[in-house]
């Protein structure tokens, strides 16, 4: 019999708790090893117990559930699946600080609905989390394949007109990173596809221009490409460029991902082509890597996060064995490469 996965549960609400605890009792795969109603009680059972994966109350007693899993991810790396309500605004934006600092998934609470659906989103969630490798800040390796070395750097297309960037798990730490590294007056529109839960998708985009002081917007259909501003595409659609302008559909899933990235690169590399650079960050999967790779072919710059910051190397090692990275560095490096492209061909 395969080894049962370990799971703390930490909930305030002793409703809440006992039914999640209940969840996951009930799955042979699963063995609920400990609970805690605050975030201290969570930093002590994880210290001491090891689970496997954690899911994590934000709204707690005594140390906030983004505060614990800032500390855990530091001492103790252990994937953590945060379950959260989506209802409250204090409560998103919190929910993506603790994203940002290390968790790698979110479930909303139950709102409305099947229970029996949720139940069954609960434990899938529980046990893709689970089998994540996840990094001390900024450690971390994925075994398997060495990453390939980067390529030479390549001189900047001759009049870049726009910045794509795909990101899924690990994603809003590393765009922030990213962002924070332009300078504060770059010129071109940067487009986003952020793999995250449509409840929090929202709040994400908030989020998100508040943490790096620039002004962020969910897509709409027909939007023309804004200079500066960071366009994200809503959930479960997805988000092109065509002549200029942001088209929106709700084509079928690509990679089981909509919006997905490969999507919106593909239609950068044919509509803007040499024009463009694009950056493929942290993720589960291979959404991205082709469409990088039909941007470089196309003569646009073309960038993928590391292995070492990467708090999932797979999206981004998916694209270095395609050989469709120009550079394969830090978020923060890529960040400076972008202001970089601007300043030569400008």
């Amino acid at each position: 019999m395969s080894k049962r996965i370990r799971v703390l549960v930490v909930e305030d609400s002793p409703t809440v708790r006992h039914r999640i605890t209940e969840i996951l009792g009930d799955d042979p795969e699963l063995d609920v090893i400990a609970t805690a109603a605050d975030g201290r009680s969570a930093i002590e059972l994880t210290m001491r117990t090891r689970p496997d994966v954690i899911t994590m109350d934000i709204m707690l007693p005594l140390v906030s559930g983004q505060a614990a899993t800032e500390y855990i991810m530091a001492h103790c790396p252990t994937p953590i699946l945060v379950v959260s309500s989506a209802d409250n605004r204090t409560e998103t934006f919190t929910t993506c600080d603790a994203l940002a600092a290390g968790a790698v998934e979110v479930l909303e609470k139950p709102h409305g609905g099947s229970e029996d659906d949720w139940e069954r989103q609960l434990l899938s969630a529980v046990k893709l989390v689970s089998r994540i490798p996840v990094i001390t800040h900024p450690r971390g390796k994925l075994g398997g394949v060495p990453r390939p070395a980067a390529s030479p750097a390549v001189s900047a297309p001759r009049s870049c007109e726009l910045v794509a960037i795909g990101a899924s798990t690990g994603g809003p730490g590393a765009v922030v990173d990213l962002l924070r590294a332009l300078p504060r007056e770059f010129p071109l529109p940067l487009l986003l596809v952020q793999h995250i839960s449509a409840p929090f998708a929202g709040a994400f985009v908030e989020w998100l221009g508040a943490q790096v002081g620039r002004k962020a917007v969910c897509a709409q259909d027909g939007d023309r490409l804004v200079g500066g501003q960071i366009t994200v595409a809503p959930a479960d659609v997805h988000m092109t460029v065509r002549h200029g302008r942001l088209r929106l559909d709700s084509g079928p899933p690509l990679h089981s991902c909509r919006p997905s990235v490969d999507v919106l690169f593909d239609s950068v590399a044919a509509d803007v082509g040499p024009a463009s650079a694009a950056c493929l960050l942290t993720g589960m999967g291979r959404d991205g890597a082709a469409g990088l790779l039909a941007i470089r072919r196309a003569g646009g710059f073309t960038a993928a996060q590391d292995e070492a910051t990467s708090v999932v190397y797979g999206m981004p090692r998916e694209a270095a064995l395609l050989d469709a990275a120009d550079e394969i560095s830090s978020p923060e490096r890529i960040g400076r490469r972008l202001a970089d492209l601007v300043k030569d061909s400008g």
